[in-house]
């Protein structure tokens, strides 16, 4: 389940930034950087970008189970 939520992630991620790059001509018609950051941060394509970074963060972490068993089992 992990491979294909950090897949999904990085799809996601790369969707989003293909789109930030493609909406970077706004700013030759003559919309100012603000207008352009609102206007990225209202799109839907472009905010996959947030949902992605999160499933990789999800798909990156990792749980100890039975810490204190696995720490008390070490012999030296």
């Amino acid at each position: 389940m992990k491979p294909i939520l950090f897949f999904v992630g990085i799809i996601f991620c790369s969707i989003s930034i293909f789109f930030c790059i493609i909406y970077l001509n706004l700013l030759t018609i003559g919309y100012s950087f603000l207008e352009y950051v609102k206007f990225i941060n209202t799109r839907l394509e472009c905010l996959l970008f947030y949902i992605g970074v999160i499933f990789i963060i999800v798909s990156l972490e990792r749980k100890i189970k039975n810490e204190f068993l696995l720490r008390n089992k070490i012999k030296f």
